[in-house]
């Protein structure tokens, strides 16, 4: 504030003509396209003037450059004033802003990055701050470079508990180039908000949560009469008689055409690589050396953290569970910690990768991302490269009882169509898994496991995504098991079981549940008669085992066993809890022989 200097009379009469211009365009492009929301982007129009036109560091025919000011609207809904802006800034054409939501342009609903000047998806509501928040993180501790994040949001949004999350987190690392502007037009898309105009309250609860809050007058509402102070118009176009009517009486309050042009940017943000990232060396294990794969993940982030400096690392207050603080303990400047805030670690994970400055890996419990989901799916459409590991999956886990089992995790994850997930059986597998990650574009998700199990690969095994491992085979295999981290340990131990008994089967290792290698489980079932048995630490619902089943749908005459815990689960010891789920050795072994024998009657009939 000590830098600021008001703006001459002149200037201030441009602005305003270019906020009647934003409202202009604004109902121009809703009632063109017959939806939208005019009234919620005309409450903004002196907003977005003064930011766009005398405010933020910016050059219009670059707005991802890395040192530039960055813009999040997270009161998505008002889309239509941002390209408004945008158009007025020379970025877009005015008659492009009459195609808004039609199927072949690309200013759709709600900001999307497939325009060119957004850095993430808004329009579910309560998320641009936190995703402000990981771009101004980045810019104070990682960049180090004077650009500043400004989010825009609406009131309504404010009553979402994820707000508040990142104004805490902004205040508590002293995000002084952050600003959150709060327009607060009182109404809703139903009731007014709960505070309607009472701004002071507001300025209480910002200062509470550490903030230097500032009340400011920003319009008189005026403008669209008919509406004004009026619930119903949420989302709704003006008609065009109206629209026309508004128009008209605009453009009377606008005085000239002249164009303004936003400061100039101080181009200080490094250079980033974040290409073909490699490990220093390959992993270091013995076979047969037990280590949890949550292990293996943190020791496998330290030293991905040597591969480049741009590997970052946050977590839910769960360091010293899921492993992260090995990173932290080498890093500590490159580590995060978002406490027990997972949805605002999502979405600062988001801000954080945005414009390509950081490789990002968020971690806590896997059942913990399901309070986040909402901020997984908006991470998809936002195009972004964030790395997500979940430790504490299934029963495994043992006594912590069934609140920290993570049994939906992977329905979760193989439902978001950027997301890549994998499930790593050994260490070995697993820091093939994060390098992997690092290189992999869209959301990667990490599903690791509590109990120490053998390494079962040879450090210089290679591996893909998409691609299974058959880790036990024998000429006269009969049944193909399938399962991953500690149901493939339990298939192993049933296969030298079953071979005493001179039955064997073959044991696939998925590695990545999505994408699935459809073609090694078709053709290792084919070579085991079809017979298929999957198991898995999951609940039957969208786990491994849908999985397999959606990949051999079509095979004639493939028969598929599916183990997986069939209800909500209970405290006890991680053996205790396989067997009476019936997803460890005995209960595999017990399915071999009824599929063998299921065949065996088909056969005899």
């Amino acid at each position: 504030m000590e830098n600021y200097h008001k703006p001459d009379k002149h200037t201030l009469q441009e602005l305003r003509n270019i906020a009647n211009r934003l409202r202009i365009n604004s109902i121009k492009a809703t009632t063109a396209a017959g939806s939208g929301h005019p009234t919620s982007c005309c409450s903004a129009a002196e907003i977005m003037s003064v930011l766009f036109f005398h405010t933020m560091k910016y050059k219009p025919d670059d707005p991802r450059n890395p040192s530039y000011d960055r813009f999040v609207l997270s009161k998505g809904h008002a889309a239509p004033v941002l390209y408004a802006a945008w158009a007025e800034a020379g970025s877009l054409q005015e008659s492009e802003l009459l195609n808004l939501r039609k199927i072949d342009s690309i200013l759709e609903g709600h900001p999307v990055p497939k325009q060119p000047f957004v850095d993430v998806a808004t329009g579910s509501l309560g998320q641009g701050l936190g995703a402000a928040c990981g771009m101004a993180y980045t810019g104070k501790y990682f960049d180090k470079a004077s650009y500043r994040v400004y989010c825009l949001l609406g009131d309504g949004e404010l009553s979402e508990g994820s707000v508040w999350e990142a104004m805490a987190f902004a205040s508590f690392y002293k995000l002084n180039n952050l600003v959150a502007i709060l327009d607060i037009n009182r109404l809703g898309q139903s009731d007014p908000a709960p505070l309607q105009h009472k701004v002071e309250k507001y300025r209480e609860r910002c200062e509470a949560f550490g903030w230097h809050a500032v009340i400011v007058d920003g319009h008189s509402g005026k403008g669209i009469p008919a509406t004004e102070d009026k619930m119903g118009w949420h989302g709704k176009p003006l008609p065009k008689d109206m629209a026309e009517s508004v128009i008209k009486d605009l453009q009377s309050q606008i005085t000239s055409d002249r164009k303004l042009s936003p400061p100039t940017p101080t181009e200080d943000a490094p250079p980033v690589n974040l290409k073909n990232i490699q490990m220093p060396s390959e992993p270091k294990y013995i076979l047969g050396e037990k280590i949890a794969t949550r292990k293996a993940y943190g020791l496998a982030l330290e030293k991905l953290g040597h591969a480049n400096k741009r590997v970052v690392v946050l977590d839910a207050d769960t360091k010293n569970s899921t492993f992260s603080e090995i990173f932290k303990n080498e890093f500590p400047d490159r580590y995060v910690e978002c406490y027990i805030a997972e949805q605002n670690m999502v979405s600062v994970a988001v801000g954080c990768a945005a414009r390509d400055r950081n490789v990002v890996f968020a971690s806590a419990f896997a059942t913990f991302f399901t309070r986040a989901y909402d901020q997984l799916r908006m991470a998809a459409i936002s195009e972004s490269n964030i790395n997500l590991c979940g430790s504490h999956c299934g029963v495994s886990i043992g006594e912590d009882g069934p609140s920290q089992m993570a049994l939906e995790d992977l329905a979760m994850f193989r439902a978001i169509p950027t997301a890549t997930v994998f499930y790593p059986s050994d260490a070995v597998s697993t820091e093939k898994a994060v390098e992997l990650a690092a290189n992999t574009k869209g959301i990667c998700f990490i599903r690791t496991s509590r109990p120490e199990n053998p390494v079962i690969y040879n450090s210089d095994e290679e591996f893909r995504v998409g691609q299974a491992k058959v880790v036990y085979k024998n000429s006269k295999d009969q049944v193909t098991v399938i399962g991953a981290a500690v149901t493939l340990h339990e298939a192993l131990d049933a296969a030298e079981q079953l071979k005493k008994e001179r039955k064997y089967i073959r044991v696939i290792d998925l590695f990545t549940i999505k994408p699935l290698d459809s073609k090694t489980i078709i053709e290792n079932a084919r070579a085991t008669g079809g017979r298929i048995i999957t198991v898995e630490d999951h609940y039957y619902e969208g786990g491994l085992g849908e999985a397999v089943c959606s990949a051999v749908v079509n095979e004639p005459d493939f028969t598929v066993e599916r183990l997986a815990v069939s209800h909500v689960p209970r405290s006890g010891k991680p053996k205790e809890l396989l067997k009476l789920f019936k997803i460890d050795s005995e209960a595999i072994v017990q399915a071999v022989n009824k599929i063998l024998n299921d065949t065996a009657n088909k056969t005899t009939k």
